[in-house]
């Protein structure tokens, strides 16, 4: 395989970037939905709301892992 051009350099750094923000956020999400659970506030709308960018989170994340990212 030959060398990466700079635009396909760049364009693989924004693809790192975009996976280490979306672990990032994944991380941060359940985090959040942990705090909210010890409270006893898993039916809160904003729970639910979590509950539901987190499988967003996991789908994309699985996404990037199964291509190397």
């Amino acid at each position: 395989m030959g060398e990466l051009s700079t635009d396909d350099a760049a364009r693989l750094a924004a693809f790192d970037a975009f996976a280490v923000g979306v672990r990032a956020e994944l991380a941060s999400t359940k985090a959040r939905m942990d705090e909210l659970a010890a409270a006893g506030k898993v039916r809160t709308a904003t729970y639910r709301q979590l509950f539901a960018a987190r499988i967003t989170l996991k789908e994309i994340d699985a996404r990037l892992a199964e291509r190397g990212l």
